[in-house]
Parts: C-alpha cells; sequence; structure tokens
C-alpha cells in the first residue's frame, strides 16, 4: 500500500544468468524500476552491477528508478564488498542502496517498497502536471496512475539482478 492505495507491480528476475541476457533488453522497454542485486561476498556480482547499470541506462526509459541492494548481510563474516564501496558507488550513479539479507528477511520488503513508494511519487507528479496543464480546458477529468502493463498470468519474469 503506498498512500492508502494498492500497488500492483510485476517483477522480473534473470539473477544475473547471461543465457537471459538477449531477453533482458526487451524487458527493460516496459520498466519503470529497478533493483540490481549483488552478492555481498562475491566481488565479481558486484563489479557486474555496472554493466547491468548501463544495459539499463542504454535499453530503459531515462526515468527509470533504479536501486542497488547488497544481499546475504546476513554472511557479514565472508563479505568481499564493503558498504562504504557499495555506498559510493551508489551515490555516484545517482541510485538509491541498502543491504538485505533474503533468508532472514533483513530489508527485503523495505527495499520493495522504497522503489514502487519512489515510482509511485514520479508517476504522481507526472500525473498532477498533465492534469494540470488540461485543467485550463475547463473539461473536468480523472487522474490515471499507471505503474506498469500487467498481465496477470502468474508467471515472474526476469529484470535487473546480477
Amino acid at each position: 500500500m503506498v498512500e492508502g492505495k494498492t500497488i500492483k507491480a510485476q517483477i522480473w528476475d534473470t539473477a544475473g544468468q547471461e543465457r537471459y541476457r538477449a531477453i533482458t533488453s526487451a524487458y527493460y522497454r516496459g520498466a519503470v524500476g529497478a533493483l540490481l542485486v549483488y552478492d555481498i561476498t562475491k566481488r565479481q556480482t558486484f563489479d557486474n552491477v555496472l554493466r547491468w547499470l548501463r544495459e539499463l541506462r542504454d535499453h530503459a526509459d531515462s526515468n527509470i528508478v533504479i536501486m542497488m541492494a547488497g544481499n546475504k548481510s546476513d554472511l557479514n563474516h565472508l563479505r568481499a564488498v564493503s558498504t562504504e564501496d557499495a555506498e559510493g558507488l551508489a551515490e555516484k550513479e545517482g541510485l538509491s542502496f541498502l543491504e538485505t539479507s533474503a533468508l532472514e528477511a533483513f530489508n527485503v520488503e523495505k527495499a520493495f517498497q522504497t522503489i514502487l513508494l519512489d515510482i509511485y511519487q514520479i508517476i504522481r507528479k507526472k500525473a498532477l502536471a498533465a492534469q494540470e496543464a488540461g485543467s485550463t480546458t475547463g473539461v473536468p477529468h480523472g487522474t490515471t496512475i499507471k505503474v506498469s502493463n500487467l498481465q496477470d498470468n502468474g508467471t515472474k519474469n526476469a529484470c535487473c539482478s546480477t
């Protein structure tokens, strides 16, 4: 729920696998948000974030909301990527950032809530601006806020993780 409204989201997960690379650019076209996830215990997954980010910026809408998440914070003793390195990259690239643990369900819901709220606020501002621009006509109209084109076919598709 965002501001009392139920938000539906379609989430795609390729797990960063190369075999999905050819199809992911098609998914980018309609994406309004992306969560780039790397494993804090594997430096290579963090190093791949820039490649995925470049792909997103090449193929997705320029207004896409992007968050970077370091997963497996429960394995801090095996950490290969410092929080400071990740925060620095996120700041440099204009991304929001947090660390998560899927195992412990730490910050996972917060990651999704944060990105959905950011998407909602951007789309809401656009809708309000369009409504204000159209209000000079004197014709009454409503506001439609569309998070994405959803096909509820029960499948999970793929997007942007490392």
